[in-house]
């Protein structure tokens, strides 16, 4: 047996050692999900690559969440490389644990579509400033680095504009972020603080969703929604 033909099947034998690992632990991780037999093939761990189920495995310890990434690898095509940036980030629990009133201020599947698109906290690491930072300095870091914000945002949100103005009356009011958010089918403003909250802060705030709605939203949009996003704090 000549060195190559060694070191080659050396390696199917690691390679086939490696898998049979990973299979053992994968019918470990899963063999007490409570679903009925007739339904396992509909597990979303059967309908992505065993690539991303490999990477789950090794970084997620509860069965839950594990099935949780799978899911959403489903739902947003994610890549392997896309898949781990998500958990490293923590994805499972931020998503939908914001405090919110959508369920009170909006109709069903609307309001928990919202809820679930919002994350608490956001992870903002891009974002260089310096130790008193103003509001604009945060808007023109998340400007500067949309794509990057567009990514922590999550799927769905499609920017509109900086300091977008808003006319009633003659009076003209400049939201500090719009979006649209094609999933939802609404406009997202969001407000930038970087200070405490005061109760001025929703007044103005709803002011400003009623002049969106009243003036950009389409027949077919549903309600706008913002989000309060304090630095800081």
């Amino acid at each position: 047996m000549s060195t190559l033909s060694f070191f080659s099947t050396a390696s199917r034998n690691i390679a086939r050692s490696e898998d049979l690992f990973n299979n053992v632990a994968f019918y470990q991780a899963y063999e007490k999900v409570p679903r009925a037999v007739a339904q396992l093939d509909g597990l979303p761990i059967f309908l992505i690559p065993w690539g991303h189920n490999a990477l789950i495995l090794e970084k997620v310890k509860n069965t839950k969440e594990r099935l949780w990434y799978a899911e959403k690898a489903i739902e947003h095509g994610w890549s392997r490389s896309m898949l781990e940036t998500w958990m490293k980030s923590d994805l499972y629990k931020r998503e939908g644990k914001a405090l919110t009133n959508f369920h009170k201020t909006l109709p069903a599947p609307q309001s928990d579509l919202a809820h679930q698109t919002i994350k608490d906290p956001y992870l903002l690491d891009f974002l260089t400033l310096h130790e008193d930072y103003l509001e604009k300095d945060l808007e023109d870091g998340l400007v500067g680095h949309i794509q990057k914000f567009l990514l922590e945002l999550g799927q769905g949100f499609a920017f509109m504009g900086h300091q977008y103005p808003i006319e009633v009356d003659g009076d003209t009011s400049y939201i500090d972020l719009l979006f649209y958010h094609v999933k939802i089918k609404c406009y997202v403003l969001i407000e930038l603080k970087a200070r405490p909250f005061k109760p001025e802060d929703a007044g103005q705030f709803n002011y400003y969703l009623s002049a969106v709605d009243d003036i950009l939203k389409g027949e077919h949009d549903n309600p706008s929604i913002g989000i309060l996003v304090r630095f800081g704090w």
